[in-house]
């Protein structure tokens, strides 16, 4: 029976609202650690790049196994695999909570990642079933500012838990802090989550998802490593066959579609050329997003010695541009002018912002947070005036009864690409700012200019790959 029915699933705002708690906790945990590189490395001795991999490999499982997770919503039921997930996504948080080295905390961020990837996937799936179309939009638009200032704001509060240094828990708090509201949005879920459709006829392609786990950590690895290894051969070798990979699992799904298998995504998507170029954006979009603002905490903390309740801090403007432009965006602008021109202005708003990011730190001398405020306010409304409405402009490049898939690997890029930019970025500033002795940063003013120019550069080419989009998305109703 379908519950959502003429007037919806009697309980579809209390599912909205347990599926955003703990969505946006699971996302939450993306930036939370970006303001406990000094702990780590003081507490667990945690090198350059073991900071990234705590970072970046959460991104990196997420990403990952966001395909796999959409299908076995698919297989086993929405409802089973956002309660397997959100419990397993608590354990893991407790994991991270009690591990004993580096090492161990990098292994259960992996976990980590991967079972939120379980649990990202079901969240559409839940509300579509909840909700009527017609009330499609008023759920849907709480899931992108939700979810924006989610990240935004993680490492503003991850500072103050850090800071406050509950029980002498230190960094450790961050992760306990989901154990309650893992446990209480489990209860909720498990009461009140309709019933969902599983579908047993449907194989999971454990091929293709291997590939795609190995492909993108093919990626990343020699990302992360490069710098500390100085670059050797394989590093460039591992990067040229990630790429071998993905050509691979694209040939293999195409070849389990043509033995009447069941592909992890529907390979005619890629044949649309304005949306393999809109996803290319979305990527370099992500990278960006998540790169640049993860160098403005560590130039704070490493460089300008802030704690990590005044680094988080350092994110509020950002948070507040971000939500400015979100309005902007998503209240009138998209739907006036068109997603295309909307994305072309929120990148140009960006760039300034992040140019004036670079001129306002021509040393690290004599330096006030005041210097940025107004960069990180210009550069967060043009993050606010392109989140809004990308993820829209994308899928209306493919047909409707292809929105699944194309979302579903949107998802997945969005989170891979996002520990690229970790990855990307992370290792332009230490190099930079670290060319001796490693935390010594007596240069991290020239490594967080370095990075912003690589963001330059990032957007740059989103402008220039969001000309194929279409000018204004097309509303299905579904």
């Amino acid at each position: 029976m379908n519950q959502a029915a003429a007037l919806g699933y009697k309980h579809r705002w209390l599912v909205l609202t347990v599926v955003l708690v703990a969505e946006i906790m699971d996302l939450f945990d993306s930036t939370i650690v970006n303001v406990a590189g000094p702990t780590l490395a003081e507490k667990l001795q945690a090198s350059n790049s073991d900071l990234q991999w705590v970072i970046g490999g959460y991104a990196l499982a997420l990403g990952s196994g966001l395909i796999l997770g959409g299908r076995l919503g698919d297989r086993f039921g929405r409802r089973n695999m956002f309660l397997f997930g959100l419990a397993g996504f608590t354990i893991a948080s407790l994991l991270c909570a009690i591990a004993p080295s580096i090492v161990a905390l990098i292994v259960f961020r992996f976990i980590q990642g991967f079972l939120g990837a379980m649990l990202l996937p079901q969240g559409f799936g839940l509300i579509r079933e909840s909700f009527t179309p017609q009330e499609f939009g008023k759920a849907f638009a709480a899931y992108g500012p939700a979810f924006g200032l989610g990240g935004i704001l993680g490492p503003v509060i991850g500072g103050f838990i850090i800071q406050a240094n509950i029980a002498d828990l230190g960094w450790r708090a961050v992760f306990l802090v989901n154990l309650p509201i893992g446990v209480i949005s489990f209860v909720l879920a498990y009461i009140y989550l309709p019933k969902s459709t599983a579908d047993k006829a449907i194989k999971i392609d454990l091929v293709g998802a291997l590939l795609v786990i190995i492909a993108s950590g093919m990626l990343v690895y020699p990302l992360i490593k490069g710098q500390d290894a100085g670059w050797p051969l394989w590093t460039y070798l591992m990067l040229a066959g990630s790429l071998v990979v993905f050509l691979i699992f694209a040939w293999s799904e195409r070849a389990t579609a043509r033995h009447g298998g069941t592909p992890l995504i529907d390979a005619a998507i890629f044949k649309k050329r304005a949306y393999t170029f809109g996803l290319t954006g979305l990527g370099l979009y992500f990278a960006g997003f998540t790169g640049v603002y993860l160098i403005l905490t560590l130039f704070l903390q490493f460089g300008e010695k802030f704690s990590s309740s005044d680094a988080g801090l350092g994110n509020i403007p950002i948070a507040l541009g971000s939500a400015i432009g979100g309005g902007i965006s998503g209240g009138f602008l998209a739907e006036k002018i068109g997603g295309r021109l909307t994305l072309q202005i929120g990148a140009a708003v960006q760039l300034v912002g992040v140019a004036l990011m670079w001129f306002a730190v021509p040393s690290i001398d004599n330096f006030s947070i005041w210097q940025l405020v107004p960069a990180l306010v210009v550069s967060g409304i043009g993050t606010g005036l392109i989140a809004a409405p990308i993820f829209d402009t994308v899928l209306a490049t493919v047909e409707p009864q292809q929105s699944g898939s194309a979302s579903g690997v949107l998802s997945a890029v969005q989170s891979v690409m996002s520990s690229v930019g970790v990855a990307v970025f992370g290792t332009v500033f230490f190099h930079f700012a670290t060319p001796s002795q490693a935390h010594s940063m007596g240069e991290a003013d020239a490594g967080f200019r370095n990075a912003l120019i690589v963001q330059m550069v990032a957007l740059g080419l989103f402008a220039a790959v969001s000309v194929v989009l279409p000018k204004r998305p097309e509303r299905q109703e579904h």
